[in-house]
């Protein structure tokens, strides 16, 4: 059993806390197994929870009306040490160092080889031990430059979603501990697990960590336009989609559209389409036993040829030895 491990000590963002612990269990739900054994560390006794991350910038008010309730860790900390995967939340505290019994814990698993990641500023808490050194890493956008000042040695990538090495990761906001959260599912799982989990929590479809925190439009409602044409352009993966119908799609001039996605979604229209015929063809692998021929045209590919060599670029092992690995059906 994979013991996931989720840290939490005084002004915990029991949004993230939350959410990632119903990930890992939705998961167990969804493969029909008890994949993940899922804990609340911490110290003994009750823990506070915070809204938000942080003193409030000057711009945003703090009113005395913001809730926060306690709850109690299941785990001690002691428990987090083996854990498979260690969990750290955003915390409102998370200016100051950690507890040291925290950063003690982190290091402990870290060097016995546990896959570590951090939710929003929880990335305040891996830097400060120097796990992240010479490491890409990234952090909510609002608090990026202070993380880059404060830690140098960090490779610190401000628009990422997600981003993770040698089992070290990070996340940007609270939605995107989501997305990190499926990621790391996926890895261990599978994409179809990962997919049917993100289905169950009624989740928007998985982003890739490559994509921008968030999207900057400068007319209203193009953001709605560009959502609903990922989300058509994921259902008509077999059909022969151009960026000019992808900007048709959204009733956009096809320069306009790619300036608007590129913002948007961090990459360019034809990356992220074929990125995305990739994923949904390790989905295929996973849950059918269709020939390599028939994915390959279901999820858009010209030729079969074309796509074993992005398969392979993008996955680093060929659709054949995916579905040995991953396959179900």
């Amino acid at each position: 059993m994979h013991r996931v491990a989720v840290l939490a000590y005084d002004t915990v963002v029991a949004a993230e806390l939350a959410m990632v612990v119903q990930v890992f269990a939705t998961a167990n739900h969804c493969a029909d197994a008890a994949f993940y054994e899922v804990g609340v560390a911490g110290a003994a006794g009750s823990v506070v929870t915070a809204s938000v991350p942080g003193p409030s910038p000057a711009h945003i008010p703090s009113p005395a009306h913001v809730p926060s309730y306690t709850l109690g860790p299941d785990r001690s900390l002691a428990w987090a040490v083996p854990a498979d995967t260690v969990v750290v939340p955003a915390h409102g505290s998370f200016l100051d160092p950690p507890p040291d019994a925290v950063r003690a814990a982190l290091l402990t698993a870290h060097g016995r080889g546990a896959r570590l990641a951090s939710l929003c500023v929880g990335s305040f808490v891996l830097a400060s031990t120097g796990v992240l050194d010479g490491r890409p890493a990234t952090t909510h956008w609002y608090w990026a430059d202070e993380f880059a000042v404060r830690f140098p040695a960090v490779d610190v990538q401000r628009e990422k979603l997600f981003v993770g090495r040698d089992g070290v990761y990070t996340s940007a906001g609270i939605t995107a501990a989501l997305d990190l959260a499926l990621n790391l599912v996926e890895q261990d799982l599978g994409a179809a697990t990962a997919a049917a989990t993100a289905r169950f929590l009624v989740a928007p479809m998985r982003r890739e960590g490559g994509q921008a925190q968030f999207i900057e439009y400068d007319v209203p409602g193009r953001a709605d336009a560009l959502s609903d044409t990922l989300r058509w352009a994921e259902e008509h993966l077999a059909d022969d989609l151009s960026v000019a119908d992808l900007s048709a799609h959204a009733n956009m001039a096809p320069r306009t559209f790619t300036r608007h996605f590129r913002a948007g979604v961090g990459t360019t229209p034809v990356d992220w389409l074929l990125r995305t015929r990739v994923r949904r063809a390790k989905e295929l692998l996973e849950r059918t036993t269709w020939s390599i021929d028939r994915i390959a045209a279901e999820t858009g590919f010209r030729s079969t040829v074309t796509f074993r060599h992005h398969f392979g670029r993008l996955v680093r092992v060929t659709p054949a030895r995916y579905r040995r690995t991953f396959g179900s059906a």
